[in-house]
């Protein structure tokens, strides 16, 4: 049965009431993979899962036609303990519904949701995949990079963020460093020791005042940040080692690998990265369906913070209702009226795209 974009948006938004009153923290997903199984079940779709990820395609494959995926995450973070509603409740004040992963990113999900059901109502140039999924909030294994190689080739992911509907059409990166300078012990009353901490000291320098030299236009500099330092035993005894962590945020310019090769060969610590997998991602300005987005006077940026995009290895552009600022705060809210404009763009930015020759 055909429905409306109107009677959609409403069935999405219902349903984000109800993600919202089930609690959905990551890796406990498996309350609301339930709940999203369930309506998809209900729409006659064939729904896949793995784990706590929920996936549906608009048809049956076809290998001529390209691939474009759809997707946000489930999980939320905690609530902190500053809310003055109840982060369950869904309350619908007016144009606002309040609760935990309303804006981050139950608004997107179910934007994309309704787009999907839109979408598929004729056939499109494109074969189109639905994939609701888990642990985005940590950048978990079992999230959307455990189904990727399930799904086969992806030619073009919108990935469901609050944007405020703008295109981030560049991500950056993340890479957290484990340092650790050497020294020798000595009594500090003596002149005696080699003090770790003092031999850090110009590895910390060095974190603070290099400079990578290609910049993006979208994201700035690469920016590497020093955030803790541990150091010490006791006050009389000059330490052997002092360990630091750096924060680094990539443009697009670095993959983790290269940024990482460039950071051992100018310091004289032990550096080990806990993980490479979340590089930077971009897109271009004339690939087609940014330039569809332009066509239609919407704006793009670069995006500070790093999403689901960043374990994709495939042509990504980040969009969605609702806004970045109100993500993991309290009383977390997004307008019913984003859901309604987000569920028209993606509709009027993927309807007849063609992305291939």
């Amino acid at each position: 049965m055909t429905q409306s974009k109107d009677q959609l948006t409403a069935e999405a938004i219902a349903l984000l009431k109800q993600l919202i009153q089930t609690e959905s923290f990551s890796r406990n997903e498996g309350n609301v993979s339930d709940w999203m199984e369930a309506y998809l079940c209900s729409k006659d779709q064939v729904v896949e899962r793995f784990n706590n990820n929920i996936w549906t395609w608009a048809a049956k494959p076809d290998p001529a036609k390209p691939t474009i995926l759809l997707n946000s995450h489930l999980d939320t973070v905690r609530p902190s303990d500053k809310w003055q509603y109840d982060p369950f409740g869904a309350l619908e004040e007016e144009d606002r519904l309040i609760g935990l992963g309303s804006n981050d990113a139950g608004g997107p999900l179910v934007a994309l949701m309704a787009a999907f059901f839109l979408l598929k109502e004729k056939e499109q140039p494109f074969n189109l995949v639905f994939a609701a999924t888990a642990e985005e909030e940590i950048s978990g294994p079992k999230g959307v990079a455990s189904i990727l190689d399930r799904l086969g080739k992806i030619d073009l992911a919108i990935v469901g963020e609050p944007t405020r509907m703008q295109m981030a059409i560049a991500e950056k990166g993340l890479m957290v460093l484990d340092c650790e300078a050497h020294g020798k012990t000595g009594h500090a009353a003596r002149d005696e020791g080699v003090n770790a901490i003092y031999e850090a000291l110009d590895d910390i320098q060095w974190f603070k005042t290099f400079s990578f030299p290609k910049i993006s236009p979208h994201l700035g500099p690469v920016k590497m940040t020093v955030t803790q330092v541990e150091a010490g035993s006791q006050h009389n005894v000059v330490p052997d080692v002092c360990k630091f962590v750096v924060d680094v945020r990539l443009n697009e310019h670095y993959s983790n690998e290269t940024c990482f090769e460039i950071i051992r060969q100018h310091v004289k610590c032990d550096v080990k990265p806990r993980s490479f997998r979340l590089n930077s991602s971009s897109i271009g300005l004339n690939h087609p369906v940014v330039k569809r987005g332009l066509e239609r006077g919407i704006s793009y940026y670069g995006s500070p913070t790093t999403s689901d995009q960043a374990v994709m290895d495939f042509t990504t552009l980040k969009m969605g209702p609702g806004d970045s600022a109100r993500s993991h705060t309290p009383d977390e809210f997004i307008y019913l009226s984003e859901i309604e404009e987000g569920v028209s763009t993606y509709f009027e930015m993927l309807d007849g795209l063609v992305i291939s020759d």
